[in-house]
């Protein structure tokens, strides 16, 4: 897979990967599907989306560059088909607008969709990240990336920082400020869910984006997730109406700016080695 390499790189452009504490052994940042059932993953070394829907995928925009009519995702049920994308059309890379909606074949069933958190009462509140990007601690930042991780889910904690406009932003903290599972994620988990659940419901508070400032991959950086409550009237209006969303210009079809460093010559043989096989598919079906 020569193309891997790059990816990881390109990967990193936009975010870290999944750090934990150091003091916290890795086992208990360990996770399974049923931590948040509602979780896609795109690629063979990561990023995610979430089910809102039983056919609709909410996720960062930059995560979508291989995304295409007939593209094969993974589920925590098995695996489903993208029909179509739909980016915001103000994405910009590394500044604002990272999300995108990706309308499936066909309904997925046995899978429990998230919610969508309307509130803007964000600031403080504690959520969870989830997914299979690369691992690390707060000292010594990423250790294995996220292809080398092989696809073994970790979720960690946090809390939200900042809440203006369309982003929100989560702090590494360390000490007696840091959580029980204190952590980052991005990389291979780019597009994942901060979330928290309620009850029997799973809440989608944020979609993660990039890498904020401070000291990369270790503790006090910052990251960046979009604000899911912010975009909520252009996520119901593309929704509602997806054909219309696309014709009017209120969502496209594919990026207009691709991740820093990927050309559209690279695209064939770079997706070629991540997006998932039928092998694959059937092979790693999660439970």
């Amino acid at each position: 897979m020569q193309y891997i390499l790059f990816l990881l790189m390109l990967v990193a452009y936009n975010a870290n990967a999944i750090i934990t504490r150091h003091d916290v052994e890795d086992k208990h940042y360990l996770a399974a599907p049923a931590d948040f059932p509602a979780l896609a993953t795109f690629y063979i070394d990561g990023a995610h989306g979430s089910f809102i829907k039983p056919n609709w995928i909410i996720t960062a925009a930059h995560t979508t560059f291989c995304l295409q009519p007939g593209t094969k995702v993974k589920t925590t049920q098995g695996s489903a088909t993208v029909k179509r994308l739909h980016v915001h059309p103000q994405h910009t890379p590394g500044v604002s607008h990272d999300i995108a909606l990706v309308e499936l074949v066909e309904p997925v069933k046995h899978i429990q969709p998230a919610k969508l958190y309307k509130e803007q009462d964000e600031t403080g509140k504690l959520i969870w990240f989830i997914g299979i990007g690369g691992t690390g601690n707060g000292i010594t930042g990423i250790t294995v990336d996220n292809y080398e991780n092989k696809g073994v889910l970790r979720k960690a904690q946090n809390r939200v920082e900042q809440a203006v406009g369309p982003i929100l932003k989560f702090k590494f903290d360390k000490g007696n400020k840091a959580l029980p599972l204190e952590g980052i994620s991005g990389g291979g988990d780019s597009g994942g869910p901060a979330y928290f659940k309620q009850g029997n419901s799973y809440y989608v508070v944020g979609l993660s984006s990039r890498y904020g400032g401070g000291p990369s991959e270790k503790y006090e950086s910052l990251e960046v997730y979009s604000r899911v409550s912010y975009f909520l009237p252009w996520i119901t209006s593309v929704i509602a109406q997806p054909t219309l969303s696309i014709n009017s210009g209120i969502s496209v079809e594919k990026l207009k700016h691709l991740p820093g460093g990927l050309k559209p010559t690279d695209l064939p043989s770079i997706c070629k080695d991540i997006v998932f096989t039928e092998d694959e598919l059937s092979a790693n079906v999660q439970g």
